[in-house]
């Protein structure tokens, strides 16, 4: 390999003059850096696995009260947890059935925003949102004729 030369001021050079180094120099410089910064965190695997050991030592050490209590504590957040979604779904189904708005269609979680959302849903859906039928979508007709014969008639009816 060939030698690179580095340019790189000093501040020992009071003369402002620059120095030139071999890669040689600049690797070693580096290499000299590195192993400072890692001689730094060489312990920290070994603090690592005496901090994992005090973990594992605390958890044993822990009473069967100390874990029941726990696990009473967690099932007690997922019971009110199931509460309060038990709650929002009375909550959507009695606003439902006082607006007429099907319960899957609400989403809020007060009453007040429940209420809300139904009426604008309500408002939407009136005759100025989605067009009424006027036979409520029952057939009136029974087609006995072919196609040609159907189509033939309701064009002798619009013309």
């Amino acid at each position: 390999m060939s030698e690179n030369n580095a340019t790189v001021p000093t501040q020992d050079d009071a003369a402002g003059q620059t120095r030139t180094f071999t890669q040689d120099e600049v690797n070693a410089i580096v290499g000299k850096r590195l192993a400072e910064e890692k001689s730094k965190f060489a312990d920290y695997d070994v603090l690592k696995a005496k901090a994992d050991k005090f973990d594992e030592a605390e958890e044993a050490s822990k009473t069967e009260l100390q874990k029941a209590t726990e696990r009473a504590n967690n099932l007690e957040s997922e019971l009110n947890a199931f509460k309060e979604a038990e709650k929002l779904r009375t909550l959507r189904e009695t606003v439902a059935k006082d607006t007429g708005i099907p319960a899957n269609l609400i989403t809020g979680t007060t009453e007040d925003e429940c209420k809300a959302q139904a009426e604008a849903i309500k408002a939407y859906v009136t005759p100025n949102g989605y067009p009424r039928v006027k036979d409520k979508g029952e057939v009136t007709n029974t087609p006995n004729a072919s196609a040609r014969a159907q189509f033939a008639e309701v064009m002798g009816q619009i013309l």
